[in-house]
C-alpha cells in the first residue's frame, strides 16, 4: 500500500493511504470505501423491511426478546418524537445503530423519509469510520515497524482501557438488574 503522506502530530504520525492505488483485493481505497457505504445502506434497508414484515411480532422474535420490551418501547418513543431525524442520529449512537431500523420498520415510518435519513447517515458516518479507522490501523502498523516496544505498550493500554470499560458496563448492568 502506498501513502500520499504522513501527517505528524507532535511525535505521533498518522498514515494517509493513497486513494488511487490498489488497497484491498486490487481495488482502490475510495472504491472499497464506496462499496462499504453501499453495503451499510443495504443492511439498513434489510433491517427496515424485516421490521416492517415482523410488525408486532418484533416483540416476540429472537431480536425482540434479546432487546427486551422496555428497550423497544424507548426506541419507539425516540422514533415518535424525532422521526427521520432519529434514523439519521442512530448512526452516531452504538445501541441504536442496529436496533432502531427494525423498530422503524415495525412502526411503519415513512419509507421515503427513512431512505433519505439512511442515505444521509451512511454518507456521513461511514466515511468517518472508514478513513479514521484505516488511518489508525496503518499508523499503528507504522509505529510497530519503527518501535515494537512502544506499539506493544499502546496495545496493552488499549486492551486495558477496553477491559476497564467492559467491566464497568457489566457492573452497571448488574446494579440496575
Amino acid at each position: 500500500m502506498s501513502f500520499t503522506g504522513v501527517v505528524h502530530m507532535g511525535r505521533a504520525a498518522i498514515a494517509i493511504p493513497d486513494p488511487t492505488r490498489p488497497f484491498w483485493l486490487g481495488l482502490p481505497y475510495w472504491l472499497v470505501g464506496g462499496i462499504l457505504i453501499l453495503a451499510l445502506f443495504g443492511a439498513f434497508q434489510v433491517y427496515y423491511w424485516v421490521g416492517r414484515r415482523l410488525g408486532e411480532k418484533l416483540y416476540d422474535s429472537r431480536v425482540g426478546v434479546r432487546l427486551g420490551r422496555e428497550r423497544i418501547a424507548s426506541i419507539e418513543r425516540v422514533l415518535e418524537k424525532w422521526g427521520a431525524l432519529a434514523v439519521f442520529g442512530c448512526f452516531w449512537v452504538p445501541m441504536l445503530r442496529h436496533t432502531l431500523p427494525w423498530v422503524a420498520g415495525a412502526l411503519r415510518v415513512s419509507y421515503p423519509w427513512y431512505l433519505v435519513a439512511t442515505a444521509a447517515g451512511c454518507l456521513t458516518w461511514a466515511p468517518m469510520w472508514w478513513f479514521g479507522l484505516t488511518a489508525a490501523v496503518w499508523s499503528f502498523l507504522q509505529l510497530a515497524a519503527r518501535s515494537p516496544v512502544t506499539a506493544a505498550g499502546v496495545a496493552v493500554l488499549a486492551a486495558a482501557a477496553l477491559a476497564w470499560y467492559l467491566v464497568r458496563r457489566r457492573r452497571k448492568r448488574a446494579a440496575t438488574s
